[in-house]
This record gives structure tokens, sequence and C-alpha cells, in this order.
């Protein structure tokens, strides 16, 4: 559901069963309370006012149309807030950079293209920058943090060293039963299709296990501070089919061998998964 979509039917909602609106029926207030810009709002009065819920007066103010008693409800519930614009934003940009030159992103445009507030966005993106995607600079904005294939293996370098030992670590309590329960229940997140007609899934997850198993505090400060960055990257290149069946299958691969107790396998095989499975950013 889009933001337009979202205001429209919650606005109408309220219309319809008489619970008064949120704020002030302005597009200002409105674009207030729903942390977006103005367009979204725009497009869900111009709704509205089609509907017959709203009405622009002669002075252009808006105004609630009467509702007449005993009409029917048309939308069931309250509408789902649309989702977390953050992965969509945080794709976008790992796709720019890629690019391999710098790129500033402008507040204004950034804004209306994603429908938020300035305000909301500036949100989204002190988040991205905490994650190590992009970067604010004093008086140029925000750089798009550029891909750089050097710094990618030598993450993947450390991230072997680091996570093999956290599964070490991690092998005593891999082997109870709750464990193994999270494990079997990762298993079957990780779907390989069968066919290109069936869908493929992706459950990354079994990394967190052993890492939280290990229960080191300096392993999981590593993976906490240069994690975030890489998984981004991870992520974009899990859209491509390919690269997901792969993943999604050495990820089953890992999860067999360690359920049937053969540690050795499931170390090389978590090894080869780290150094190999990048087929679309290390080719």
């Amino acid at each position: 559901m889009s933001m337009a979509a979202y205001i429209r039917d919650d606005i109408g909602l309220r219309l319809e069963r008489g619970d008064g609106l949120p704020t002030e029926l302005t597009i200002q207030a409105l674009s207030q309370h729903y942390g977006v810009s103005f367009s979204p709002v725009r497009k869900a009065i111009d709704a509205l006012i089609q509907e017959g819920l709203l009405r622009k007066k002669s002075n252009g103010r808006l105004d609630v149309v009467p509702v007449n008693g005993g009409q029917k409800t048309l939308r069931a519930d309250r509408p789902l807030v649309p989702d977390d614009p953050v992965p969509k934003i945080a794709q976008d940009l790992v796709a720019l950079s890629f690019q391999g030159e710098p790129v500033y992103l402008r507040e204004e445009a950034t804004a209306s293209q994603y429908g938020l507030s300035r305000s909301s966005l500036r949100n989204v993106l002190h988040r991205l920058a905490g994650e190590g995607l992009i970067e604010h600079v004093p008086r140029k904005g925000w750089l798009v943090r550029p891909f750089d294939q050097g710094n990618l293996q030598a993450f993947i370098e450390v991230r072997e060293v680091m996570e093999l030992k956290a599964f070490d670590l991690a092998v005593p309590h891999l082997q109870t039963e709750e464990a193994r329960q999270a494990l079997q229940t990762i298993a079957l997140g990780n779907i390989v299709p069968q066919s290109d007609k069936e869908p493929v899934a992706i459950d990354n997850s079994l990394h967190n296990l052993w890492i939280e198993k290990a229960a080191n505090p300096y392993i999981s400060d590593f993976f906490r501070r240069h994690g975030p960055y890489f998984s981004h990257l991870f992520d974009w290149e899990g859209e491509d089919r390919a690269s997901a069946v792969e993943a999604a299958g050495q990820h089953r691969q890992i999860i067999a061998a360690i359920l049937d107790g053969d540690w050795q396998t499931a170390r090389e095989a978590l090894s080869h998964h780290i150094r190999t499975n990048h087929p679309k950013l290390n080719p």
C-alpha cells in the first residue's frame, strides 16, 4: 500500500465511522501528522473528494461532507501502515554506490521521490549513515558511499576468521534441543526452488545464531559495527535469483551437517559459503 492510499483509507474510515479527523484538515497539518511530504496528502485528498467524503469550499478550504445516517462503511478496518521505507531506500542507495563515483543526495528531491517529509527522510538518512551506507558532509549534503571491491574482500577475509571462531565456540550450544529446533526452522526458511516457476527464499539468521551462542563480546562487536553496511550489500545481491538460490542451498548444506553432528563438514561448508557466495559483488 502506498502512503497516499494509506492516508486516504485512514481518513475515509474515520469519516465514515464518525471518529473524527486525526488533526486539522489542512495539507500542512495532515503532512505533519503522517510524517510525509505534501504530495501523498494531496493525492489522498483528491481521492476523498472524488468519493464524496471531502469537498473544497469556495475559499479553497477543505470541509467534511456530512455522512448520512446509517451509511454503510466501505472500509472494514483500520488500514495497515505502509512498510518501513528504509529497506527500499537502502537498496536504491546500494545501486547508486555501484556508479563508482561520489553521489550526493538532494533532500528535497529524495523526499519527494519516496513520498516523505524532509524531516522523516532526514531520520532515515541518519539511520543509514549509522549503518555506513551514506555520510553527511557539512555544506554538501549526503554522500553515498561508493562500492569498493577491495574493501569488500578485506571484510570477507576478516569475517571468515571471526565467524569460524564464533562457530567453534558455539558448537556445544548448538547441540541442545532448542538450538536444533531453531536450525530446523531456519532450514525451512531457506527455500531452494525445484523449477523456475517456484519462489526462492533466504533466511540468514543462522549466522546470528552462532555469533550469539559464542557469547564473545569482541566478535559480537565486530559484526555489530561493520555488519550492517555489508548486510545491505548482501541483501541487494540476494535480489538476484541465481545468487539467492545458491545462498539458500549453501545454508541448507551447513545446517544439514550440523544436525548430523558432522562439525568438520559444517565448518568447511560455512567457510566456503562466506568466501564464495557473492557472485554479483565479487565476481
